[in-house]
């Protein structure tokens, strides 16, 4: 009986000590992007809260950092999100409670619906984030960072279906994430919202986190019953083809981020 007490008491300050240092990470990036300039210090504190990853040996430390991957993605763009809401303290502080609610409730999640939302939200934060600062340098460090969020969002949910093809698979979605980065380059169109200092809606994150749920759901459908199911599909595929029709027509007027 003492043996399960104090089973029960270590686990419980091991709870109350990883929702500390999780809301304190939030707390930390919220404090390092009102107090410094660069966003560096910021990204490197992210790489940083990693190191589990590399509180292995030395052969292991790929592997964790690849299925590390989402999560890295996700901070990196808040991080990035933060600094382009510069001058907007509630703005900035909301992102931090978005955060510290990714890094307590949904990340530690390993459901298939858990994770396709995780994959999702790399892919929908990771290309917004990458739109504000990747556009300018050079169409190669937006190609490698596209191909770089394709990889780990498709390897992440490839995962949960245990997929004996999810190398071969990852690098595809990879492949196909380089080339629509590559015509996003060249045609991207970001949104102006109100009262988000900087940050700006870019149609790529929109059209390929809608393309991706598809894809998801298409893969799900597969994976359960041995082919796609047009029930399975039809409703994301008439909600991205939805989307898709009123952005392009109604809404590709607007100043590409190039001219902003």
């Amino acid at each position: 009986m003492d043996l399960l007490k104090s089973h029960k008491r270590r686990s419980r300050v091991s709870e109350i000590l990883y929702v500390t240092l999780n809301i304190g990470l939030a707390v930390s990036l919220f404090v390092v992007v009102l107090s410094v300039q660069s966003t560096w210090l910021a990204y490197l504190l992210v790489l940083l809260s990693k190191w589990r990853a590399l509180a292995v040996r030395p052969r292991f430390w790929f592997a964790n950092l690849v299925a590390n991957l989402v999560d890295i993605i996700v901070g990196l763009a808040v991080v990035t999100l933060m600094y382009a809401a510069s001058g907007i303290m509630p703005l900035q502080a909301a992102l931090a409670v978005v955060y510290s609610v990714w890094l307590l409730f949904i990340k530690p999640r390993s459901s298939k619906l858990y994770v396709a939302l995780q994959a999702a939200a790399a892919v929908f934060l990771g290309i917004t984030a990458l739109s504000l600062v990747a556009y300018a340098p050079h169409s190669t460090v937006f190609v490698a960072g596209m191909w770089l969020i394709g990889y780990s969002s498709a390897r992440h949910v490839l995962g949960s279906y245990e997929e004996n093809m999810t190398v071969l698979y990852s690098l595809i979605a990879g492949l196909m994430f380089a080339e629509l980065g590559w015509l996003g380059y060249h045609w991207l169109f970001a949104y102006t919202l109100p009262g988000f200092g900087q940050i700006k809606l870019s149609q790529l994150a929109i059209l390929t986190t809608l393309y991706c749920f598809v894809a998801e759901r298409a893969y799900a459908s597969y994976h359960r019953q041995g082919v796609v199911k047009t029930r399975d599909i039809l409703m994301p595929v008439l909600l991205a083809l939805s989307i898709t029709i009123v952005l392009v027509i109604f809404y590709n007027d607007v100043s590409a981020i190039k001219s902003v």
